[in-house]
């Protein structure tokens, strides 16, 4: 069987879609409401917002321009002060992947994966750092771009235990949340949270906090519904929608090659669009709370054959 559905015509990929949820969003699970009033709070200067564009090829669309594109912020719209296409940015990435018992079987696979992910994204100005989860969240390799290392450290990983999906993602958020450039999270997991402590909604919370974008590879157990943890596998769906990541479907772990060269390919085509929020510009008082944005294309037609991957929104600080 072949990756999970959508991407250049493999048949099982699936990918989120920003753009038209109420098609994909899964029905058998529902993402908490975070309170609008918590730690998720950044002083509202310059707001950025990473864009990756995905053709009807399901291939990143490049050599789009500023005009290609109107944002809007709580509906009202906004001047992109900020363009960037194909963001050139330093890249801060954590690489978790599942080493807990249910996922076992196919380390060595997901070893080999994740070898040809690493070597072919990194960049001299890129650091990465990985990090594993089962019954606890150990980090075999700290930011770093020394390739050499980082092979060293995923040749040590080893598989057992229970699986610790929310406190690798929250983990891995907090580490990310003082680096320069892009973040991102990679998740490489079944999706089954067994450990108690943290949970969706702060697991989520962190990587608002961190602006950090979570792209999820969902490993496949079996292809019948009986037996798989789809309510875990639905809670990372909706953490990638959340922070603008896109997330895969592999019914193979032979395919998580594939998969994270998708990953690849959609980190590397991205546009970088930011913009001061009108009403700060105005010098009114703004509240702390949330902030929805919304990304479209100006041509309408181009909303319907594109499908655009970015955070929803963020949390602003009063001001006065």
């Amino acid at each position: 069987m072949a990756l999970a559905a959508g991407v250049l015509a493999l048949p099982a990929l699936f990918f989120a879609q920003t753009t038209a949820p109420a098609t994909q969003t899964p029905q058998t699970f529902q993402s908490p409401v975070v309170a609008p009033l918590d730690s998720l709070h950044v002083h509202v200067n310059l707001v950025n917002v990473p864009v990756t564009v995905i053709g009807a090829s399901g291939a990143p669309v490049r050599n789009l321009r500023k005009q290609d594109f109107t944002l809007t912020e709580d509906g009202q719209e906004q001047t992109i002060r900020l363009f960037e296409p194909e963001a050139s940015r330093p890249l801060s990435l954590v690489l978790a992947i599942d080493t807990s018992v249910s996922v076992r079987k196919d380390l060595d696979l997901e070893k080999q994966a994740a070898y040809i992910f690493i070597h072919s994204l990194l960049r001299p100005t890129d650091q990465l750092e990985l990090l594993t989860f089962a019954g606890e969240v150990t980090k075999p390799v700290l930011f770093t771009h020394n390739l050499r290392e980082i092979d060293h450290g995923l040749n040590r990983l080893y598989g057992d235990g229970p699986t610790a999906l929310y406190e690798a993602i929250a983990n891995g958020a907090e580490d990310l949340r003082p680096l320069p450039g892009r973040r991102v999270i990679v998740v490489v997991s079944d999706g089954a949270n067994s450990m108690p402590g943290v949970d969706f909604a702060t697991a989520r919370a962190e990587a608002l906090h961190a602006q950090a974008s979570i792209e999820s590879i969902i490993l496949v157990p079996i292809a019948a519904n009986a037996g798989r943890d789809l309510g875990g596998e639905h809670a990372l769906i909706q953490l990638s929608r959340d922070t603008g990541g896109q997330y895969f479907y592999v019914d193979s772990p032979t395919q998580l090659p594939d998969a994270l060269a998708h990953v690849s390919q959609a980190l590397r085509s991205e546009y970088l669009l930011g913009y001061y929020p009108a009403s700060a510009q105005a010098g009114a008082p703004s509240q702390p709370g949330f902030r929805q944005i919304q990304v479209q294309m100006t041509n309408p037609a181009l909303n319907e054959e594109y499908r655009l991957y970015y955070r929803t929104g963020y949390y602003a600080m009063a001001t006065h």
